[in-house]
């Protein structure tokens, strides 16, 4: 008997990932004028970042629904394998509660769902955890109650180009993306408790990537011993790679040799392009 880690498209795993993690992804579906994607198999990242630039409205996004869930359960029990399921945070979709009603169905088996909390590359922090655990041996029940400790200190800090998208979808107030859109104002969010927040505002990339940094202190400082990855959302890692540049003194390894995740169709919906991300486990 092993463990079967479930997790969703909004953690932003690459099919390289998932084959050497050997982890199941549920997708999301984005829905481009009144077409349904399914994110990362009908639609890939980059034909996303493709198709929005062109885009005169906005896409949106559908959560997974619980017979997905119930389906992908099923036949992991089938296979004699024990479940935990790692879902997008619950307070930024329905995912969570959607993977909820589905082990209702399968009430007294191995089947444990884990809020995450986070989202895109935090999340998938969290499913690298779960992998680690598992080769270890782990069985579901230790390693579904490790993840609600261990999630508490993952962090996720990004400088957005604007929070126009984030407003669209909801994720922010008219208010405060007013204030993100002045001229040459980069906003840094963040997900805290699983919620977007804005942490602050910096005039100009620079700026913005100082405070990035900072942000990652005021966290606790970063674990460098455990998991750490960034993310770009759009056609191009150009704006990525120069903070990577401009921050090489506060990694501990060649900048080259961090890794990168590419933001697909359902967490790039909400940001837009021009994102840069990191995130990692803090210390304390």
């Amino acid at each position: 008997m092993t463990v079967r880690i479930i997790t969703d498209s909004a953690a932003d795993i690459s099919d390289v990932r998932v084959a050497q993690w050997g982890v199941q992804v549920l997708p999301l579906k984005t829905i481009i004028d009144g077409v349904e994607y399914r994110d990362g198999i009908d639609l890939t990242s980059q034909e996303f970042f493709e198709r929005l630039v062109e885009m005169e409205g906005l896409p949106t996004t559908s959560a997974i629904a619980p017979g997905v869930y119930a389906e992908a359960f099923r036949e992991a029990l089938s296979a004699g394998d024990q479940v935990v399921c790692i879902t997008l945070s619950s307070k930024l979709s329905a995912c969570h509660q959607s993977a909820l009603i589905a082990a209702e169905e399968f009430e007294g088996a191995d089947v444990y769902v884990v809020d995450s909390l986070n989202a895109t590359l935090g999340q998938q922090l969290l499913v690298q955890h779960a992998v680690a655990l598992r080769d270890q041996g782990m069985d579901a029940t230790a390693l579904a109650a490790n993840l609600e400790h261990t999630k508490t200190r993952i962090r996720l800090v990004a400088l957005v180009g604007t929070l126009e998208y984030l407003k669209r979808g909801g994720r922010v107030s008219s208010a405060v993306a007013v204030v993100g859109g002045l001229l040459n104002i980069k906003p840094v969010i963040a997900v805290e408790e699983g919620e977007v927040v804005v942490l602050g505002q910096a005039r100009g990339s620079k700026n913005g990537r100082n405070l990035l940094v900072e942000q990652a202190r005021k966290s606790g400082g970063i674990s460098y011993a455990e998991p750490y990855m960034v993310a770009y959302s759009g056609l191009s890692d150009e704006l990525l790679r120069k903070y990577l540049r401009d921050s090489a003194s506060h990694f501990p390894i060649e900048v080259d040799s961090i890794p990168v995740c590419h933001i697909g169709s359902t967490i790039g919906t909400h940001v837009g392009p021009g994102a840069v991300a990191v995130a990692f486990f803090a210390r304390s």
